[in-house]
This record gives C-alpha cells, sequence and structure tokens, in this order.
C-alpha cells in the first residue's frame, strides 16, 4: 500500500489546487424579455425557448 514519505506543504498542495476553481457561468440575454438565463433553457421569467412558448406561466391571485 502506497504510503507518502513527507507531509504534503500548504503550498504544493494549493498549487496542484489551484486549477480546481468553479468557472463563470454563462449566461444570454432572453430574446423576448431581456433577462439573462443559461444558454438552451426555457426562460424561467416569460417561458420561451427559440422564438417560441413552451412555459405557460401562471399568474398567483391575492384575495383580498
Amino acid at each position: 500500500m502506497a504510503v507518502p514519505k513527507r507531509k504534503t506543504s500548504k503550498q504544493k498542495k494549493r498549487s496542484r489546487r489551484a486549477h480546481h476553481a468553479i468557472g463563470k457561468p454563462n449566461l444570454v440575454a432572453c430574446k423576448s424579455c431581456g433577462s439573462f438565463i443559461k444558454p438552451h433553457r426555457i426562460c424561467p421569467s416569460c417561458g420561451f425557448y427559440k422564438d417560441r412558448v413552451y412555459h405557460v406561466l401562471h399568474k398567483t391571485v391575492q384575495h383580498g
């Protein structure tokens, strides 16, 4: 079984993990409403994708 001979230093550990950062999300503007969404997904604010309505949003009614 492999066992390390020396303790891994903070510098060695951190330099190895330098490429493990999470990348920035790729966002595009919706063509119909202009809100920012992930590409190739239905817009959560208006329900459009590729100039068609795929998701009908229901309006909430407050009773008072």
